[in-house]
């Protein structure tokens, strides 16, 4: 005979976290310890998981449930750890769960259960649609409370969930709970609107320019919305300002002196507008580089031509030292 009483007074089982919530696609670990007398040996345990069956709730061993296998994994051992981990939760997981070991005396099974609740993140930007310079709070939640999350933009960690938009904030947030940073929240996409930035002129034809030679200046900027509007300006030698076109390309077919300048772009959006950097455009009458080429040619021509001359006089010069030497030899015999 034995005292009942006393029997259950020496085993427990112990659940530190009974009530776990982890994102879908992670995992998570029951923290578990049992205690029973000193003299008795554990010779089995088990994990069970709680359903209805034919209108009966059941303990169903997780060896017995096939969607488990390759996915729990006890962590315990056979004297007061009884951790289990599950890894990849599907929402089928969520539920409850009971421990049960054997000694060699008795078969004992928690009273107590815990229950899993399986969630999925949900990535928030508060508001999805700013202008620069306005705040964003980003807000990751779930159906349960979670430990610390961390959010991603475009793959790169964010160090606050706070912060005042700029035109690189723009793109696609996610967030993570810390530690599983592999299973992410679906991308929520952040829209930062900013008046025209880096506003630039290309000129198509690089160096100084000839009287009826052609010329195109192209304006680029970046903007959210995308500029719509452009204006070209013209400063000459005076303090005057002209504006000279409109449009993303200022066309000049035909330039005369008259077209020499700095040039300006405008580029504008609903949000604002910003100017370019000046561009100086140079424009002589005679195309100096052309010039520089056709003395450079003469230069060779002339040169090329007086060479035979040099050589011919040189030769006489030669030959007149020559003769006069030998006649002074003949007259000293």
């Amino acid at each position: 005979l034995f005292n009942a009483r006393s029997v259950s007074a020496d085993w427990s089982v112990t659940f530190e976290n009974p009530n776990p919530c982890a994102v879908k696609g992670s995992s998570v670990e029951f923290r578990c310890s049992y205690n029973y007398p000193d003299r008795e040996i554990v010779r089995k345990i088990a994990w069970y998981k709680g359903q209805f069956i034919d209108g009966d709730w059941k303990r169903i061993a997780l060896s017995d449930i096939l969607s488990y296998q390759n996915r729990s994994e006890y962590l315990g051992d056979l004297q007061h750890n009884c951790s289990l981990e599950i890894q990849d939760l599907q929402d089928d997981d969520a539920g409850y769960y009971y421990f049960r070991f054997d000694t060699d005396k008795y078969g004992r099974r928690s009273k107590e259960s815990v229950y899993l609740t399986v969630t999925e993140l949900k990535a928030r930007v508060n508001p999805k649609r700013v202008r620069a310079g306005d705040t964003v709070t980003l807000e990751c939640g779930a159906s349960c409370p979670l430990s610390t999350t961390v959010w991603f933009k475009d793959g790169h960690p964010v160090s606050k969930p706070n912060f005042t938009a700029q035109a690189e904030d723009a793109g696609n947030y996610f967030c993570a709970v810390e530690g599983q940073e592999s299973v992410q929240s679906d991308p929520v996409t952040l829209d930062v609107q900013y008046s025209p930035l880096n506003v630039s002129v290309e000129v198509s034809h690089a160096g100084l320019l000839t009287v009826g030679s052609s010329v195109n200046l192209t304006c680029s900027s970046a903007a959210n919305p995308a500029a719509d509007s452009y204006t070209w300006y013209r400063s000459s030698g005076s303090s005057s300002v002209l504006q000279v076109g409109s449009g993303q390309v200022l066309c000049l077919p035909s330039v005369d002196l008259s077209h020499s300048g700095l040039y300006i772009c405008q580029s504008r959006n609903r949000l604002g507008e910003n100017n370019s950097t000046q561009v100086l455009l140079t424009v002589t009458e005679t195309d100096i580089y052309h010039l520089i080429l056709l003395v450079g040619i003469g230069v060779k021509v002339v040169f090329l031509l007086l060479l035979p001359l040099f050589i011919i006089q040189a030769w006489r010069r030669w030959r007149n030292s020559t003769a006069d030497t030998e006649s002074h030899d003949y007259e000293n015999v």
